[in-house]
């Protein structure tokens, strides 16, 4: 069970995420607290993950994948990073199973891109923990419906964010999906071996999951 100091740990880290404010491009999902909560609910299960499998796993290693930013169709309606309201509500992995009465969508629609990771792991019993570089959703200005890409200076000030999620679970392997993940990771851990694996988007969805594969097999 999660222990009180990485508890606390937690609900600083999220205080620290709600306390970031919007701007004409870039909007910050933990200003709602209903998906600070949602947040909280997917961290806490990660931390505690082996105790709800069927098979009475013990507590397995953390395995860390870090992607670009939030979509406007995915972690900026939920609050959890890699995932839609579809996929919660669906209910087809164990862990929305779980944590799907907990948590609070405003609206239930798909992502593209959450929906080919999670396929991804639809064998798997033990699920790694997602984040992005940037933990906010940009968008080019006057289009909050659109996505972009992080720059520079957004990935800079996600890696503070980065660095104090790493802190709290100690991941022993850590993956970027797509360049600017392992850019991201990189940067902070210079002496790091980071992982890269194809974003699965725009024809890389079989590099894609031959990366989870080979990932989620390794100790």
């Amino acid at each position: 069970m999660v222990g009180i100091n990485q508890q606390d740990s937690i609900d600083q880290f999220i205080s620290r995420l709600s306390e970031r404010r919007n701007s004409s491009t870039v909007f910050n999902p933990y200003r709602n607290p209903s998906l600070c909560e949602n947040l909280k609910i997917y961290l806490l299960y990660i931390v505690n993950q082996g105790r709800y499998e069927v098979k009475g796993l013990n507590k397995k290693p953390v395995k860390m994948l870090i992607g670009e930013a939030p979509g406007y169709k995915g972690a900026r309606l939920t609050g959890i990073p890699f995932s839609s309201g579809a996929l919660i509500r669906q209910k087809e992995h164990r862990i929305f199973q779980i944590i799907d009465r907990k948590i609070i969508l405003v609206q239930v629609i798909s992502e593209n891109s959450a929906s080919l990771v999670w396929a991804a792991l639809n064998d798997s019993e033990i699920y790694p923990l997602f984040w992005n570089a940037f933990p906010f959703h940009p968008f080019p200005k006057g289009s909050k419906n659109k996505n972009r890409a992080p720059i520079k200076k957004e990935v800079q000030e996600g890696a503070s964010y980065l660095k104090e999620l790493i802190e709290i679970f100690c991941p022993t392997t850590m993956a970027g999906v797509g360049r600017k993940g392992v850019a991201a990771l990189e940067n902070i851990f210079p002496d790091e071996e980071v992982v890269y694996i194809r974003h699965p988007s725009y024809g890389g969805k079989k590099d894609f999951e031959a990366g989870m594969k080979k990932l989620l097999a390794s100790d």
